[in-house]
């Protein structure tokens, strides 16, 4: 039972905290909406930095959880899976209205360089959320799909650090037209253009 209310806690903070941010969301407010009574919040989290800490942590759970749906099924090409996944998201902020963001870039845009744990924790963070297209393009530079000079970590980096901003601009233009010039650019001349150097090499 303490589990499930701690777990409570973090799924009613995060919806709040994505759409607010972390500053604008108060525990009082996290423990009204969860119908938890307020001496709780202490009994599972040290303070609101500890509970936003592990909030970041269920984001990205819940970031890898849905990247592997894609990224992890085989029966497609690897390069497809990566396709697959950026239109699903593309989708889903489309259903949203072009809301919510990343909460992962939210946080870092709103907490990276101000407080140094969220910063270390968000660092940790985005670095897993690239691991999973490093595997993917690796996979692919070894299947024939991209070239074997392919920079695998910085391709993947980029990726991350474009969609980000990306979302920035899709809450301000409330389109997905920067999601998917995003995705395009990836596909026509990034990833493209080492298939490009690899059909050279080999013709």
């Amino acid at each position: 039972m303490k589990e499930d209310t701690k777990q409570r806690l973090i799924m009613t903070g995060a919806r709040i905290m994505h759409l607010k941010g972390f500053n604008n969301t108060g525990i009082q407010e996290i423990l009204d909406t969860a119908g938890i009574p307020k001496g709780s919040f202490y009994n599972f989290f040290k303070s609101k930095e500890d509970f936003g800490l592990q909030v970041i942590d269920y984001f990205v759970g819940f970031f890898l959880q849905i990247s592997n749906q894609f990224l992890g099924d085989k029966s497609h090409p690897p390069l497809e899976r990566i396709r697959l996944l950026l239109g699903w998201f593309i989708e889903f902020f489309e259903s949203t209205d072009y809301t919510l963001g990343c909460p992962i870039g939210n946080f870092a845009q709103e907490m990276g360089d101000v407080n140094p744990a969220f910063r270390e924790k968000l660092k940790t963070s985005l670095d897993s959320m690239a691991r999973q297209f490093v595997d993917v393009l690796l996979e692919a530079r070894e299947s024939g799909h991209l070239s074997k000079t392919l920079n695998a970590q910085d391709t993947a980096r980029f990726m991350i650090s474009s969609w980000e901003g990306a979302l920035m601009s899709m809450k301000v233009e409330k389109s997905t037209e920067p999601l998917e010039t995003h995705a395009r650019f990836i596909f026509d001349y990034i990833l493209k253009a080492e298939w490009k150097t690899l059909e050279r090499v080999t013709h």
